[in-house]
């Protein structure tokens, strides 16, 4: 449920109404986003032939088994993403799916050994590919980035009425 935040101007306020979109931060994260994820779906898709969500179902499960629902919210991927990805890395023997003893209505999605061995080979290229787009920036920038855009991320959670 979205939060009920009055985001128009007050009376006797003026409305903003110019909006060029090179300077509109949602559509400047928007576009950085989309080029990362294009550049990187495409050396994951023609070296190991996966998607996006299947590899970000791999990474986060690299740091431990999970439910679906847990990657769901880790990932802040929809559920039909999350779940036909594991249903390909499933298939694939990447990923194996078992009965969650602490909840019977759920299962726990893992990593197989092949997953392991291969999550090993690309996460250097991950790496690399972080190293190269963040040469430009001085670590200290680098810093300054990354807690900014948790900070974006909480704000949108709160108003979303997802975050607290």
């Amino acid at each position: 449920m979205a939060a009920h935040l009055s985001l128009a101007p007050t009376p006797g306020e003026a409305a903003d109404t110019d909006l060029t979109l090179d300077d509109y931060l949602p559509f400047r994260l928007s576009v950085a986003s989309n080029g990362v994820s294009r550049l990187i779906a495409r050396a994951y898709e023609d070296r190991f032939g996966l998607t996006i969500p299947q590899w970000r179902v791999m990474a986060v499960l690299a740091e431990g088994d999970m439910t679906q629902q847990q990657v769901v919210t880790r990932t802040v991927m929809d559920k039909v993403s999350v779940s036909r990805a594991a249903r390909e890395l499933v298939a694939r023997s990447l990923l194996a799916r078992d009965a969650n003893t602490a909840d019977g209505r759920s299962h726990l999605l893992s990593l197989t050994p092949m997953g392991r061995g291969l999550h090993a080979e690309i996460a250097p290229l991950a790496k690399a590919y972080e190293a190269a787009l963040l040469a430009g920036l001085a670590p200290s920038e680098v810093a300054t980035l990354k807690r900014l855009l948790v900070r974006l991320e909480g704000a949108a959670a709160r108003l979303s009425g997802q975050g607290g």
